[in-house]
């Protein structure tokens, strides 16, 4: 059975700074985001054992574990890659004029974005992601790695704001990590997501 690995970062640890400090990469990379890959491949080979055995009666436990360790393992990797060091800047082209059209300017999809990543009670992410059954990008509010997220999305963008993200740099004040967040944010990975998502079009319904 293939094993879920922890990617490697196309930037150091410290490459970030001053938007993310490099002890708060080295410690969300290495130590949390293994945590969730470590943890779906033993809810895996648990859900393998349980039903090689027959003893089924822990199987909606395993299943959340799954979906909870898993969802950390996408999410986080999908992240790393939405960030690259001096990346400040705005979306260009299709992705511009995407934005625009369903969110009537930049400005407001950022506001909407940071009001959604400012409202997540506890720990979660803000997601601009690509709908695909109603061909528009929708931003969502993600509870923790993978509550709130409607079937069938396919993420562009995610800001995670669980407090081991940002508390090292910022302690309680998330809306600093946010406006820092901006700073980083690579637009370039967030158009192709976009154009690899048009591109597969909708699985969900036949066509």
């Amino acid at each position: 059975m293939p094993l879920y690995t922890l990617p490697d970062l196309a930037y150091d640890y410290s490459a970030l700074e001053p938007a993310i400090s490099g002890r708060i990469m080295e410690l969300h990379h290495s130590k949390h985001h293994q945590a969730y890959v470590t943890g779906a491949n033993t809810a895996l080979e648990q859900l393998a054992e349980a039903r090689a055995t027959g003893n089924l009666g822990n199987v909606n436990k395993l299943e959340k574990d799954l979906a909870f360790n898993l969802g950390g393992h996408v999410n986080h990797s999908i992240f790393w890659t939405n960030l690259a060091p001096g990346a400040d800047g705005g979306p260009e082209g299709d992705l511009a004029t995407t934005i625009d059209e369903e969110f009537g300017s930049f400005e407001a999809f950022k506001a909407h974005f940071t009001a959604v990543a400012l409202g997540v009670q506890g720990s979660g992410w803000s997601v601009l992601a690509w709908d695909a059954l109603g061909s528009r990008p929708i931003i969502v509010q993600l509870y923790d790695q993978q509550g709130n997220l409607p079937a069938g999305v396919v993420p562009l963008l995610m800001l995670d704001v669980w407090e081991h993200a940002y508390y090292l740099d910022y302690q309680n004040v998330r809306a600093d990590y946010v406006a820092a967040f901006w700073t980083i944010v690579d637009w370039s990975d967030v158009a192709a997501r976009l154009a690899r998502a048009r591109a597969a079009g909708t699985l969900l319904l036949p066509a």
